[in-house]
């Protein structure tokens, strides 16, 4: 287990159950029942994984969202989505790394799935570029949602990125308008578009996928215009008041269901879904079944209308405050 900064308490708790256990099995403790000694200490610290994730900052949000260990892009599709088949490049300048995306079925269902993937080890993160997007990521997801409207097909996207890249070559390349056409794209299309935030939804990047008639957020994910860091940076000259910056921000899910940002808030296990990746992915087709069923059958006229408006609405209220 890869402890978090502020599960250390947690994490001597539990190195302490397996220090019993490892002894209990060289027969060590005469005299004592190691193993009763250790099951009391995994009641301590399932409590005390409870009372903590109970009432996690915003701050604390933002690192369990960024764990290495929670599920990314390719562990939901490869575990909900059968014949999925990878569609590479926008037929422009390459192929973005960053951006998966494919044909597949879910449930039997013909649908179109397009994800940031971050990557999980080393290798993998410097091949994703840690799931930022260059501009021709974005024109490949043009190309896909093209593709899901040509042919009736639901789009899900599943976004999980700092931010889109802002190297040199991106923006040479159109960043910004990459991510505006996108953005467009996903209000144009006559298909049902839901978008789930698995981890981070950071700034345009995010925003380019997730304009969607269904928007969901894992419990401990955030979503927000800028990173804390960012934020601070820019505001008080200090990256180390990130902290002040994630509670002004307002980007956890429970906030932005209050603002009329997302429309579902999907319940992560105890301790975040780095735990528990089976469980989080079962609990993410659940709520994708449900959010299909309210949207299959619908005319594209009527999703066009629903989302255009959906949106106007948030722009409203935000005057309006």
């Amino acid at each position: 287990m890869n402890y978090l900064e502020f599960e250390k308490p947690l994490a001597e708790i539990e190195g302490k159950a397996e220090e019993l256990r490892a002894l209990a099995k060289t027969g060590g403790g005469v005299g004592v029942d190691l193993t009763k000694e250790a099951e009391a200490l995994d009641r301590k610290a399932e409590t005390a994984l409870r009372d903590l994730y109970k009432s996690l900052t915003p701050w604390q949000k933002c690192q369990v969202a960024r764990h290495q260990d929670r599920p990314h892009c390719k562990d939901y599709i490869e575990a909900l989505f059968a014949e999925f088949t990878s569609l590479a490049g926008d037929r422009a300048f390459a192929d973005d790394h960053a951006i998966m995306g494919g044909l597949a079925r879910f449930q039997d269902q013909p649908v179109l799935v397009i994800g940031h993937e971050k990557g999980n080890d080393t290798r993998t993160r410097i091949e994703r570029n840690f799931g930022m997007a260059r501009p021709e990521g974005y024109r490949k997801a043009i190309r896909l949602m093209d593709l899901a409207d040509r042919f009736r097909l639901p789009v899900i996207t599943l976004v999980d990125t700092p931010g889109a890249y802002p190297g040199k070559g991106a923006e040479e390349r159109g960043q910004a308008e990459a991510i505006a056409r996108s953005t467009e794209k996903c209000l144009a299309i006559g298909v049902p578009l839901i978008s789930i935030v698995i981890g981070e939804g950071g700034s345009g990047g995010a925003v380019a996928f997730a304009t969607a008639n269904r928007v969901a957020m894992l419990e401990h994910s955030v979503y927000s215009v800028i990173s804390p860091e960012g934020c601070a940076s820019i505001l008080w000259k200090d990256a180390e008041k990130m902290r002040e910056a994630a509670e002004a921000l307002r980007l956890t899910a429970q906030d932005l269901q209050k603002l009329g940002v997302i429309d579902r808030i999907i319940k992560e296990p105890v301790g975040g879904a780095q735990r528990a990746p089976k469980e989080m992915i079962d609990a993410v087709g659940k709520a994708l079944e449900a959010m299909l069923a309210e949207l299959n059958g619908k005319p594209p006229e009527a999703l066009i209308r629903e989302r255009r408006q959906k949106f106007i609405d948030m722009g409203s209220r935000g005057l309006a405050a």
